[in-house]
């Protein structure tokens, strides 16, 4: 008699099959998840590396800022020093002008001139007095302009008042002291 193999075969191959499918195909999952982390995972590290040099940059960024901040208040308190330097500079320079004035001015008023009053503004001098003749007035104006001191002489008025003597007049005139700064730009540097 012949041997017949009554069992499903067929059914089983098929399990087989399917049993194999799906074990390649989970392989397959589980490879293409590890794909995907390892991947995901190397870029997460690229990020997280960028991220602390950026916060590193930062950082030095702001320290950055504090030392300028503080060469800014640095070059601010030079600039301030620098003025102050100045000004006590011109204020040695022109510590002894008023004995210089009186002393050059005595050497620029020719006879016949007679001063009444010298009065100092900022870096000019008014001077106010009565003269014999405009020629004496002439004068003193090309002495001044011939002196280390004085400059830009500027004859303001003259008068003469006849109820008074008809020899004297009266004049007015302003005198520019070289070498001087205003005193309010003093002051306001100081």
């Amino acid at each position: 008699m012949a041997y017949i193999n009554l069992l499903p075969w067929r059914e089983e191959a098929e399990k087989a099959k399917q049993r194999a499918f799906f074990t390649a195909l989970t392989a397959v999952a589980l490879s293409a998840f590890a794909v995907v982390f390892i991947v995901n995972q190397f870029y997460q590290m690229r990020v997280d590396g960028q991220n602390d040099r950026n916060q590193f940059l930062k950082n030095e960024i702001q320290v950055l800022d504090l030392r300028i901040a503080k060469i800014k208040s640095l070059n601010e308190k030079k600039k301030e020093l620098e003025k102050r330097i100045s000004v006590v500079e011109q204020l040695q320079r022109s510590r002894n002008v008023g004995t210089k004035v009186l002393d050059e001015i005595a050497k620029i008023v020719p006879t016949g001139i007679y001063l009444i009053r010298l009065e100092k503004q900022d870096n000019s001098l008014k001077i106010t007095g009565k003269s014999e003749s405009n020629n004496h007035l002439a004068n003193m104006i090309r002495e001044i302009e011939r002196s280390a001191l004085f400059d830009d002489a500027v004859l303001e008025s003259i008068t003469s008042n006849d109820a008074r003597s008809k020899l004297l007049s009266d004049f007015k005139m302003r005198i520019r002291i070289k070498g001087l700064t205003n005193s309010s730009a003093a002051q306001g540097a100081s």
